[in-house]
């Protein structure tokens, strides 16, 4: 089943965009996902400092 975030606070570092959203369960999540075509990174994090760090060391492996 997907999940239907509605996302706020979205900002962009490079290729990788960072919001943050409420799980199912009410605890509120930041993402970070990769937008370059093909690389698929994407990934859940409790706080919102760890979500922007994973976002300014991502390196797509697609070139």
């Amino acid at each position: 089943m997907s999940a239907n975030r509605r996302f706020r606070n979205v900002v962009c570092i490079g290729p990788v965009q960072v919001g943050t959203a409420y799980d199912s369960r009410g605890r509120e999540k930041h993402t970070a996902a990769c937008t370059a075509p093909r690389c698929g990174f994407s990934c859940d994090y409790d706080s919102r400092a760890a979500a922007e760090l994973a976002a300014r060391t991502h390196r797509c492996p697609v070139r």
